[in-house]
């Protein structure tokens, strides 16, 4: 259970609106950026949202890893993006690759303004005696 999860809301992206609309791109983008770092991907899933009134519509794209997931919903309408990575194991400790995910996406987006928040998880408690 003990592991590290990185959440960020990017602001004002400047990126390609590739990134902001295309779940196929943007999904398979997320998989490579895992697999770089050294995360196992097991699962991909991508799926974009209608247009609407105020613009073209989002995507949310979540890689499942053996070590967890990575996940990100797209608002191309406002230039949002939140990401969300979390990744668990036992035998060993996964922190510096989620901070690469994060790091490898934030720079795809290109915001300019990022609120990062760090939480860590299931802390391993001592065996009962």
């Amino acid at each position: 259970m003990h592991g590290l999860h990185l959440t960020a809301d990017l602001h004002d992206c400047r990126c390609a609106t590739q990134w902001l609309v295309d779940a196929q791109a943007l999904g398979a983008a997320c998989a490579r950026v895992a697999e770089t770092v050294g995360l196992q991907v097991v699962g991909k899933l991508a799926h974009a949202f209608p247009a609407t009134s105020t613009g073209p519509g989002g995507v949310t794209a979540t890689v499942l890893l053996a070590e967890s997931h990575l996940c990100v919903h797209t608002w191309p309408e406002q230039g949002g993006v939140t990401l969300d990575v979390y990744v668990c194991n036992f035998g060993g400790d996964h922190s510096a690759k989620a901070r690469a995910v994060m790091d490898a996406l934030e720079a795809l987006f290109m915001p300019r303004h990022v609120e990062r928040h760090t939480l860590q998880r299931g802390a391993i408690r001592a065996p009962a005696a």
